[in-house]
C-alpha cells in the first residue's frame, strides 16, 4: 500500500496542515489501517519536494492528536487512535472546563462556549446524543 499525499503549494492551507489532514483523514476512515508504517520524514519531505521540517511539523501534530506513534528507530506507525483520541479529547474537555470556571464563566455559558466552537468545526451536522 503506498501512501499518496498531494500537497497544493498554491492553497491557502498550510504544506503540514494538508499532509496532517490527508493523513488523519485516510487513518480515521480506514484506508491506512492501524500499524501502517509511514515514511520516513526525510523520504517522505524528499517524496514531496518539501523542507524536512515540514513534514515533522505534521507528523509532531498527528502524534499529539494521537493519530500516530513514534517507536524510536523502527517508526513511525498509525495508531489505534480510539482509546488515545478519546483520552486527548477527555484532556482537552478537562483543561477548558477548568479554565472556563477560572474565567468566571458559569456551566450554562461554557456549554454554549463549546457548542458554538463545534459548531464551526463540524457545521451543523446532527450527531448522536450524547448519553444521558
Amino acid at each position: 500500500m503506498a501512501l499518496h499525499i498531494t500537497v497544493d503549494q498554491d492553497a491557502a492551507t498550510a504544506p503540514f496542515e494538508q499532509i496532517r489532514a490527508q493523513i488523519a483523514e485516510r487513518a480515521h476512515s480506514g484506508a491506512l489501517p492501524v500499524g501502517y508504517k509511514l515514511p520516513t520524514v526525510r523520504g517522505f519531505a524528499e517524496e514531496l519536494g518539501l523542507a524536512a521540517n515540514t513534514v515533522a511539523k505534521a507528523y509532531r501534530a498527528l502524534e499529539a492528536d494521537g493519530v500516530i506513534e513514534t517507536r524510536g528507530r523502527h517508526g513511525t506507525f498509525i495508531a489505534a487512535a480510539g482509546d488515545a483520541a478519546r483520552r486527548r479529547a477527555a484532556e482537552a474537555a478537562q483543561s477548558y472546563a477548568q479554565r472556563a470556571h477560572r474565567l468566571g464563566l458559569d456551566r450554562t455559558a461554557a456549554l454554549a462556549a463549546v457548542e458554538d466552537a463545534l459548531r464551526a468545526v463540524y457545521g451543523d451536522e446532527a450527531g448522536p446524543e450524547p448519553d444521558a
